[in-house]
């Protein structure tokens, strides 16, 4: 009876392991208790890195609300739900979730979720899509701030001169329709465009990477997120690169600041040194708002014209809201959203404030009433006291929001100024959103 008991156990524990889908569960505080070898190959975490961690500390969830932490919330199981996130490491990923609430005699004690990846669907399937009524040439490109404006003009010279590009900016602003424009523009039109994805990247996928620009006489190779690959991948991809034949067009991206990820050792400087020819920086949309009406009529128009879709008009109330919130995650995040509401509200012709994701309302208003000053802290009347705990948050949200401005929202910056690491910064800013 105890072998069979053990079996059984072990099989369980083998079915979860071996799953062509990735399983992970939490307890009822929301930290780790199952994060199968599918998790890990789809977040691209291992499990030392996730056990009894809270997921708060582990993901960002700037653009969807997490679905685990939803159903602890509400108790109700949340099926066939799209999740867009990054995780610790800033690797973007979307999968299709199935998440239940797990229960003992009435009492909620956790939640478990069965994912499947779809990234890369997103990837090579759903946003090509977006771009079939043409390629995304220059004058396609949402170009309305004097930032952007000089960007395309560094960019076409690039592409006149066929020298290797590197693209700097976060996540989400862009860099893959800026390196398909120097494609575009590029003197040499037979040319074809390759992207090079570094997530998850192995010694195989570079060698395969030889083999093709070896076998291709003249094309684009466009290398995304190269600080991504761990050093040694790195090191072998400079080797590649450098032996090849230089007709071809190299483009690579990174997410931060190049003199930064060489000092963390984050980015080896013969990579990078391959690369910045020309390097152009992208700054994020919260640092030229004049980007966004344009990107979100062209957007509209694009769905029209591809869809039919009915929307035509945004209610000023909405612009609005889009120009008083940050975009954490740029004109990635704002297209997702878009998304979201055109496919949910297919038949209204306008957009209005009441269409709108409630979890992104919610985060506008928050973002509006930020402005807190530290009179506020001063105990102004000893007779009313506020509770410490009420006390302290207040205090702590004002100190963390005030540090993130002075380092325009960047997350690696402002820890290390606060000398605490990047998740623990992550993690703080999220619980106090909650």
């Amino acid at each position: 009876m105890r072998t069979n008991t053990m079996l059984v156990t072990l099989c369980n524990q083998f079915a979860v392991d071996y799953a062509n889908i990735g399983i992970h569960a939490v307890d009822h505080s929301g930290r780790t208790i199952i994060y199968n070898r599918k998790m890990k190959e789809i977040e691209g975490l291992d499990l030392e890195e996730v056990k009894d961690r809270s997921i708060l500390e582990l993901f960002n969830f700037d653009k969807n609300e997490s679905t685990l932490l939803s159903v602890l919330q509400s108790g109700q199981p949340e099926l066939h739900v799209k999740q867009t996130y990054w995780n610790s490491k800033d690797m973007e990923i979307t999968t299709m979730n199935d998440t239940y609430p797990i229960y003992h005699e009435e009492e909620l004690l956790g939640a478990i979720e069965f994912a499947q990846d779809i990234t890369a669907l997103e990837k090579y399937v759903i946003q090509p899509l977006r771009r079939t009524s043409g390629p995304m040439t220059f004058d396609r490109i949402t170009a309305q701030s004097d930032a952007m404006k000089s960007i395309l003009s560094t960019a076409e010279k690039a592409a006149n001169a066929s020298l290797p590009v590197l693209l700097i900016g976060e996540t989400g602003i862009g860099k893959d329709h800026i390196a398909e424009g120097i494609h575009h523009a590029s003197s040499t039109t037979e040319r074809v465009f390759h992207t090079f994805y570094c997530l998850n990247t192995d010694i195989d996928a570079i060698q395969r990477l030889e083999l093709l620009l070896q076998e291709q006489p003249d094309m684009t190779l466009f290398c995304e997120r190269i600080d991504r690959l761990s050093v040694p991948l790195q090191k072998t991809l400079v080797h590649v690169l450098q032996r090849v034949d230089k007709s071809h067009q190299f483009i690579a991206s990174i997410g931060d600041d190049p003199v930064e990820l060489i000092a963390s050792g984050a980015l080896v400087k013969e990579l990078y040194y391959f690369f910045a020819s020309f390097a152009i920086r992208i700054p994020p949309l919260r640092k030229r708002p004049e980007d966004i009406q344009p990107f979100v009529e062209a957007y509209i128009t694009s769905r029209k014209e591809m869809l039919g879709t009915a929307l035509a008009t945004i209610d000023d109330e909405v612009m609005e809201l889009f120009h008083s919130y940050s975009w954490p995650g740029n004109l990635r995040e704002l297209e997702i959203l878009l998304d979201e509401v055109s496919s949910m509200w297919a038949m209204e012709e306008k957009l209005t404030v009441e269409m709108l994701p409630s979890q992104f309302r919610a985060k506008t208003v928050n973002s509006s009433n930020t402005d807190v000053q530290p009179s506020d802290f001063i105990i102004q009347n000893e007779s009313k006291l506020v509770p410490l705990d009420h006390y302290l948050r207040e205090a702590e949200t004002y100190y963390l929001e005030k540090a993130m401005k002075l380092h325009d929202g960047n997350i690696t910056k402002t820890a290390t100024a606060l000398g605490m690491s990047r998740q623990n910064l992550q993690y703080r800013l999220k619980k106090l959103k909650n």
